[in-house]
C-alpha cells in the first residue's frame, strides 16, 4: 500500500475515488493535493474487485484433457494424473492462476483444492504462498476425499486419505495458516461421491468449533443425483442437509439441478451457491437456475472452476456466460441484466464468502478496485452494460486493500511470462 492517499482520478464511473490506510475515503469528485498519489483513470471503467467463489488452481497443470466427457468419465481419466501432483507442482499452477486472475480483475480468490497425494499438506503452505507473491486475499480450502472406489466412491483408493488424517490435517492447516486479513481457512470436503457420511459430518462440526466455512460441490450432474439416490435413497441436498450442511456459513459449487422446493429451502437457510457457467457448458452438466435462486433469496456469486474444464483460467468472461445462460434456459432476456450479472461477480460472491465489506465500492470498505480500460467503449452510454456486453477485457490496475497489484496491465510482484513458463515447464513434466 502507498503511504499516504492515493486518488484514482477521472474514471467515467463512478468518478474519482480516494484510498487511505487500505480502504476507500471518498467517491465521486475529490480534488488532490500535493503528497497524494495520483492514479489518471480518465474514461476508465471503476468497479470493485471481482471475487472468484470457486476454482481448483492445481488444474492449470491439465488443461486440455478428456475434451468431450462428462463429469464422471472428465474425472476418471484426471485422477491418476492428479494422483502424481508434488507441493510444487500445485504451487507452480497456483502462481500462474492467481497471476491470470488478477490480471482479469480478481482480488479475492478461492481455491477448492482436494488432491492431497501422500497426506502432505505442505501443498497448503504451496498455495498460499503463490497468492501472497501475487497480493491477492486468497479463501483457501483443505478439501478431500476419503471414499475410493473399493468403497464404492468414484476415486481411485490410491488418491483417497483416510478420515482421522483428513481431520487431524484440517486442524493442523487452519492453525499453521491462520485466519487473517491474506488467507482464510475454508473446510471443503469433495462431492458425495468421493467423500463419506462420516467426514462430512465431523467436517461441519470441525468447521464450526473453529469459525471456518464449509464448502463442496452439490448438484452438479445428474450422474451425481443418481450416485446419492442409489447410495442413500435421497437426492443430493437431502443427503447434505441430513449431515448439517445447510446454513449461512455453507456455499455449494454449480448447483445445477435443485428443484423448486430444494431452491425454496436454500434460500431460506441463506446458502449460497458458486455458479460456473462455462464450466457447466465445457462438461455438458446443465445449467443453473441463477433467476429462481436469486429470487428464492439465495446468495449466488460465479467462479471459474479449474482451468481444466475451463481452460480460459478467467474470471470477467463468465459474467457474460452467466447472463446469456440464464435468459437461454427459458427464453427470457429479462432474466438476467448486466447489473446482476456484475452483482454475481462482486456482492453475491462476497455473500457466499460471507464477506459483506467486499464486492462493492463504499466510503470505509476495503479498497479492493478494479480499473478498466474503456476508450473503445465510449459510445455505450451505461457503464454496466458496456462492461458486461462488450470486448472481453483486462484490467489496466487493479487495488487490492489499496495495494496497486496491477498497474497498466502489469503484475507489480512479478513477470507474468515467467510464471507462465515455469507452470508449463511443470506441466509438461506431470505428463511425461
Amino acid at each position: 500500500m502507498a503511504p499516504g492517499r492515493t486518488v484514482l482520478r477521472g474514471a467515467r464511473d463512478p468518478g474519482d475515488i480516494a484510498i487511505e490506510n487500505g480502504v476507500v475515503t471518498a467517491v465521486g469528485s475529490v480534488v488532490p493535493s500535493s503528497g497524494d498519489h495520483v492514479v489518471e483513470c480518465a474514461g476508465d471503467i471503476v468497479t470493485a474487485g471481482l471475487i472468484n467463489t470457486h476454482h481448483h488452481l492445481y488444474q492449470w497443470l491439465t488443461r486440455g484433457r478428456a475434451p468431450s466427457s462428462g463429469l464422471f468419465s472428465w474425472l476418471t481419466e484426471l485422477y491418476p494424473i492428479w494422483a502424481r501432483l508434488r507441493p510444487e507442482d500445485a504451487g507452480a499452477a497456483a502462481h500462474r492462476g492467481i497471476a491470470e486472475l488478477a490480471l482479469s480483475g480478481v482480488t479475492t480468490v478461492f481455491d477448492h483444492h482436494y488432491v492431497v497425494p501422500s497426506g502432505d499438506d505442505s501443498v497448503f503452505d504451496a498455495i498460499a504462498a503463490a497468492a501472497k507473491s501475487v497480493g491477492v486475499r486468497l479463501y483457501l480450502s483443505r478439501g478431500s476425499m476419503d471414499l475410493g472406489e473399493s468403497a464404492g466412491g468414484l476415486p481411485p483408493d490410491h488418491v483417497v486419505e483416510r478420515t482421522e488424517a483428513i481431520l487431524e490435517s484440517t486442524a493442523a492447516v487452519a492453525h499453521r495458516l491462520g485466519d487473517n486479513d491474506d488467507v482464510h481457512i475454508v473446510v471443503a470436503p469433495c462431492s458425495p461421491f468421493s467423500v463419506t457420511t462420516e467426514l462430512m459430518v465431523e467436517s461441519a462440526a470441525l468447521a464450526r468449533s473453529l469459525g471456518l466455512r464449509l464448502h463442496t460441490h452439490l448438484a452438479e450432474s445428474l450422474d451425481e443425483e443418481a450416485d446419492c439416490v442409489a447410495r442413500f435413497g435421497r437426492r443430493p441436498l437431502s443427503v447434505v442437509e441430513g449431515l448439517g450442511w445447510l446454513g449461512d456459513d455453507v456455499w455449494f459449487a454449480h448447483g445445477i439441478h435443485f428443484d423448486d422446493t430444494e431452491i425454496a429451502r436454500l434460500g431460506a437457510s441463506g446458502a449460497g451457491v458458486a455458479h460456473c457457467p462455462s464450466s457447466n457448458g465445457r462438461l455438458g452438466a446443465g445449467i443453473c437456475r441463477v433467476r429462481d435462486l436469486l429470487d428464492a433469496g439465495a446468495p449466488v456469486g460465479l467462479g471459474v472452476d479449474g482451468p481444466a474444464s475451463n481452460e480460459v483460467g478467467e474470471l470477467f468472461p463468465e459474467m457474460r456466460q452467466a447472463l446469456y445462460l440464464a435468459r437461454l434456459r427459458r427464453g427470457r432476456p429479462g432474466d438476467l441484466t448486466p447489473a446482476e450479472a456484475l452483482a454475481l461477480a462482486t456482492t453475491g460472491s462476497a455473500a457466499c464468502l460471507g464477506r459483506p465489506d467486499l464486492g462493492r465500492i463504499a466510503v470505509g470498505l476495503p479498497a479492493d478496485l478494479a480499473v478498466w480500460p474503456a476508450s473503445d467503449l465510449a459510445d455505450i452510454e451505461d457503464a454496466t452494460n458496456a462492461l458486461v456486453l462488450g470486448p472481453g477485457r483486462r484490467v489496466r490496475h487493479l487495488f487490492v486493500g489499496g495495494e496497486e497489484i496491477v498497474t497498466d496491465g502489469h503484475l507489480t510482484r512479478g513477470e507474468i511470462g515467467k510464471v507462465r513458463e515455469h507452470a508449463i515447464a511443470r506441466a509438461r513434466q506431470l505428463w511425461s
